[in-house]
């Protein structure tokens, strides 16, 4: 993997484990529609969006972080699951890409 698309993934987990945290401070009932068991939430997200897991990392107390997203029409989510297996849409959006870029030249400042 290129340092480009670590640099994508790992904004995307940053990105979910601040959302995470915000939405778990203040979960209201309006969050909890948006979880279910983890094969649930996976099968609708293969059935209703095309979406396969592009990436995925271990958040803070033992969460599972996951880019979901399709290649045919550039959607994207972020799931995160809990331990017990209950996992929650955190995040989702469209124009999902894949970036391969080679590491700049040693020295080089970009």
């Amino acid at each position: 993997m290129t340092r480009t698309a670590k640099f994508i993934h790992l904004a995307a987990l940053t990105t979910a484990s601040a959302i995470l945290i915000a939405w778990s401070s203040g979960a209201s009932a309006q969050g909890q529609r948006n979880c279910g068991p983890r094969d649930l939430v996976v099968e609708r997200l293969a059935s209703g969006y095309g979406e396969t897991r592009q990436s995925i990392g271990l958040g803070s107390g033992n969460r599972m972080v996951e880019v979901f997203a399709s290649d045919a029409t550039g959607s994207w989510t972020i799931l995160v699951t809990l331990p017990t297996g209950l996992s929650c849409l955190v995040a989702s959006g469209q124009s999902f890409e894949t970036v391969t870029e080679s590491l700049p030249a040693a020295g080089d400042p970009a």
